[in-house]
């Protein structure tokens, strides 16, 4: 079983879903959280003529954000008995897949337990997905948690029920476990 689970943080409704999925995790293990959140200076600097402005005035407010986006959802786990550990990170040069997957490392996890916004296309050949590439690069499993591409769906993943093909051509059997007695939020 998993006793360590790294869930990175953007603040995004995608990643709270996998924060979700992470405190029902750690709930039925004990399994440990630790809350990542990455500050891409290079993504906020850009257009500052100089650069002693971004690092005086406004890196300070971005650290300042990261750091209670962490707070707060650590505060809302340990309430819930969940064992908690926050990392705050700036990416500089590295990509934030890259440092996701250093940190899964570093701070011992054998998960990751990652939301991805679930790009498909053109928007996923234009805009990359550091969730797939995590999932490439990392020494550990990686759990990728997308909202349900239909709308107002808001089914999670693991509430899916698992199921396994017979040898009857087009019959599925469902498998007795937790995931199907989840509920959808609004229910």
């Amino acid at each position: 079983m998993y006793s360590r689970f790294l869930v990175p943080l953007d603040g995004s409704p995608t990643s709270f879903l996998a924060l979700d999925h992470a405190a029902e995790l750690a709930r039925l293990s004990g399994a440990t959280v630790i809350l990542l959140h990455i500050v891409e200076p290079t993504r906020h600097s850009t257009g500052f003529e100089r650069p002693e402005v971004y690092i005086k005035d406004v890196r300070p407010r971005f650290l300042e954000a990261g750091q209670a986006l962490l707070d707060e959802a650590a505060s809302r786990l340990r309430r819930n008995g969940i064992a908690t550990e926050t990392v705050l990170l700036e990416s500089g040069t590295a990509r934030v897949s890259e440092q996701i997957a250093q940190q899964a490392e570093v701070s011992d996890c054998d998960l990751v337990i990652l939301g991805t916004h679930g790009r498909r296309g053109m928007n996923r050949l234009l805009l990359g997905s550091d969730a797939e590439q995590v999932a490439r690069i990392a020494p550990v499993p990686v759990m990728l948690v997308r909202q349900s591409s239909r709308d107002g769906d808001q089914t999670r993943s693991a509430a899916r029920t698992p199921v396994e093909a017979s040898d009857n051509a087009g019959t599925q059997r469902r498998h007795p476990t937790r995931a199907n007695k989840l509920k959808k939020p609004h229910e």
